[in-house]
């Protein structure tokens, strides 16, 4: 087998690749902005490479990925596994459910931790077919995982860049929370469907209109951009209306300074029954802590708008009068959220946890926003 040294030419959806102990971490923040900018959370979020892949074209037969995978749960909270997909020339081939790995348990009635350390594994993809071809390895969604070695029987070079490159900047969902694999998340739905390149800014917790989010976006490589803001802001109670609008019309300015003409995409908040008139914040439902599945649900009061506390309803016509406003920018566009999902579908495809898809929503919503923005009439169709 022939071992190849990782760098960042190898990977695609990554701002950085950093050299550890046991190989190389990507990250999806470049190192400044975790520096000054990122709280504990954004940097667990930031860690798990949602969206990015190990990319190579190869002869071989046989190729191997060694990671070391660190997972971060929650006492008496249970949560999936992370999973690293293969996939050669386009087709998904496995899912490899991580098993090993470092540990670490955070107890939100106390706010210690504890760790425990673990052992690195490695996915094998054997009997491909002769011939040059193109393997992708997508990393765990939602598990840090640091690149110990590539081994294969035939050599191998990093897979070319090409197609269209979409930025998208999101929350827990387009993390891909709830889904069970990393090309299940709607945002690789999205991108696998529509032959372009993703590079996924969704972040746990996260989209909160933050200036220096909007400087990432701002000084990353795009051909596409989508955004979708409001979720957080109002799970975290994290502004008043007073503050939200100037907030995101000065996040879209940012944009602008880099990509002056890129078509660029607000979308507002999914259906989510317990924000959709009730302020946040949110929390979990401590009644659920310790069964099977964990609930959230919304601490404010219910329809208490008028001092200007956000709901979704209030985000949704929040973001359409931003869009509005702007007409000098024939690039900008607006997606209502419920388009892809609405109340009718929390019907029929309820959220687990009244707050996060399953993976079977995460399809429905990834191929609902290739038919409205990646169609040939879509936002993104002409780009």
């Amino acid at each position: 087998m022939i071992t190849t040294t990782l760098n960042a030419e190898f990977l695609d959806g990554i701002a950085d690749l950093e050299p550890v102990d046991r190989g190389m971490r990507p990250h999806r923040l470049p190192p400044h902005i975790r520096d000054l900018d990122a709280d504990p959370q954004l940097s667990l979020m930031e860690a798990q490479p949602s969206g990015a892949r190990v990319a190579v074209v190869t002869e071989a037969r046989r190729i191997e990925l060694e990671v070391h995978a660190t997972r971060v749960g929650y006492r008496m909270i249970p949560r999936p596994r992370g999973a690293i997909d293969v996939v050669v020339d386009g087709v998904h081939e496995q899912t490899y459910s991580l098993t090993e790995g470092d540990a670490v348990e955070l107890d939100v009635a106390t706010g210690g931790s504890s760790a425990t350390a673990g052992s690195a594994e490695t996915v094998v993809l054997e009997g491909m077919p002769a011939g040059r071809k193109t393997v992708e390895f997508w990393l765990p969604h939602n598990e840090a995982v640091d690149l110990v070695q590539l081994r294969a029987d035939a050599p191998v070079e990093p897979a070319p860049k090409t197609g269209l490159l979409w930025v998208h900047h999101g929350s827990s969902i387009s993390q891909g929370s709830n889904a069970t694999h990393p090309t299940g998340i709607w945002p690789a739905i999205a991108a696998r469907r529509s032959g372009v390149r993703l590079r996924n800014l969704g972040f746990g917790g996260s989209a909160l209109v933050d200036p220096f989010l909007a400087r990432v976006i701002r000084d990353t490589p795009a051909d596409i951009i989508s955004v979708k803001l409001g979720i957080n802001v109002v799970n975290l109670d994290a502004m008043r209306l007073r503050s939200f609008v100037p907030a995101v019309h000065g996040f879209l300015d940012t944009i602008r300074d880099g990509h002056p003409a890129t078509p660029l995409l607000l979308m507002s908040p999914l259906h989510c029954g317990i924000h959709e008139e009730t302020p946040g914040p949110g929390s979990v439902d401590i009644a659920s802590i310790g069964t099977d599945l964990v609930q959230f649900t919304a601490t404010g009061t219910h329809g208490d708008t008028a001092q200007g506390r956000l709901t979704l309803q209030v985000i949704r016509q929040a973001l359409a009068e931003v869009v509005a406003a702007r007409p000098e920018d024939p690039n900008l566009h607006y997606l209502d959220g419920l388009e892809l999902y609405g109340a009718a579908d929390a019907e029929a495809h309820p959220l687990p946890d009244a707050l996060h898809p399953d993976a079977e929503t995460h399809r429905l919503i990834g191929n609902r926003f290739t038919d409205l923005a990646f169609a040939p009439r879509g936002t993104f169709g002409k780009a």
